[in-house]
């Protein structure tokens, strides 16, 4: 049995060719540039873009089940990568009605596959955007610090989606994926500071400050204000947090502090 794997080079991604690997899986990635994916030995890795059907296809042909991260904020060319992707798909989708994500979920049950979707709440890996204001000045400029998210690690989102692409039982479930805990960005600061050593500052924009930053970084208008409403709803009503990773692993989801461990290299000059 082959598993495809797309975004394969990404957080996520990355975590699921890695466990697939560690359980005996044959895994085949589906990556831009297969020169430098770094992913573990007997992975077959095919050069391919999902905004290129053709290559989809040449690396789904043979695949038996798809892990599929989807890296758009449209559906677009959805439809047509969908007629050529093996019929089971373990979709990494997205907590609290993104309409990408639900747009794409929508097409999955249309198109009569044999579906999981995993909605995660807050990715912790979110938090690299930090990374290079913490290694240049140990000071961390945004908006919300008391936004409070129940962040969830990549290995977990990976871990419950191995889980279903392995075992029976999976086919037709949506599962809520949250971190074990509430930590508000000003919190998690801090936990990356004690992990690396160092005293980190938070410094709080406005949200009009916050908005310009990333004007200036590129963020299509509608997404960014999508991105706004939905931090600032947020903070008056936090995502839940839920057991599912534990119910599906066996095992307690990992923390704002592990993650922080795991990637404290990122933080680090």
């Amino acid at each position: 049995m082959t598993i495809l794997v797309t975004g394969a080079t990404g957080k996520v991604g990355r975590q699921a060719v890695a466990q697939l690997v560690a359980q005996g899986a044959e895994v085949r990635a589906l990556v831009r540039t297969p020169a430098t994916a770094r992913l573990p030995d007997g992975v077959d890795v095919v050069a391919g873009d999902l905004t290129d059907v053709d290559s989809v296809r040449a690396a789904a042909t043979g695949a038996d089940k798809v892990f599929l991260v989807w890296p758009f904020f449209t559906v677009d060319t959805l439809p047509a990568v969908l007629e050529v992707l093996p019929r089971r798909v373990v979709y990494l989708s997205s907590e609290g009605g993104a309409k990408w994500a639900d747009d794409a979920e929508a097409l999955i049950r249309a198109a009569g596959l044999q579906w999981t979707f995993l909605r995660p709440t807050g990715f912790a890996g979110n938090l690299l955007e930090f990374a290079a204001e913490i290694k240049t000045s140990g000071v961390v400029r945004a908006p919300f610090a008391k936004l409070a998210r129940p962040y969830i690690h990549e290995y977990d989102m990976a871990a419950v989606g191995v889980r279903a692409l392995t075992e029976d039982g999976h086919v037709g479930r949506s599962y809520s994926l949250s971190g074990p805990e509430l930590v508000t960005q000003l919190d998690a600061v801090q936990t990356i500071g004690d992990v690396i050593g160092r005293a980190l500052r938070f410094e709080e924009l406005t949200p009009e400050q916050g908005k310009q930053r990333m004007r200036d970084a590129g963020w299509p208008p509608t997404l960014l204000t999508a991105a706004f409403d939905g931090w600032a709803g947020m903070v008056a009503e936090p995502e839940p947090i839920t057991s599912t990773v534990a119910d599906v692993t066996g095992r307690p989801a990992k923390s704002v502090r592990e993650w922080a461990i795991d990637n404290a290299a990122s933080f680090t000059v």
